[in-house]
């Protein structure tokens, strides 16, 4: 028997620091965009989901 495709997926998004976090893709079928700081920029930039 096949198993069915969960709801919730792990992304992976980053620019250079990489962040591991969960999404519902019934919701949310784009990929996401955070802006947040980046350490080592020392400035605010758009961290976006990466492809797996």
């Amino acid at each position: 028997m096949a198993k069915a495709k969960d709801v919730r997926v792990k992304i992976i998004w980053n620019v250079i620091v990489v962040y591991i976090t969960q999404k519902n893709r019934h919701n949310t079928p784009h990929r996401l965009e955070f802006r947040k700081f980046c350490p080592y920029c020392y400035k605010h930039t758009i961290h976006g989901e990466i492809k797996k």
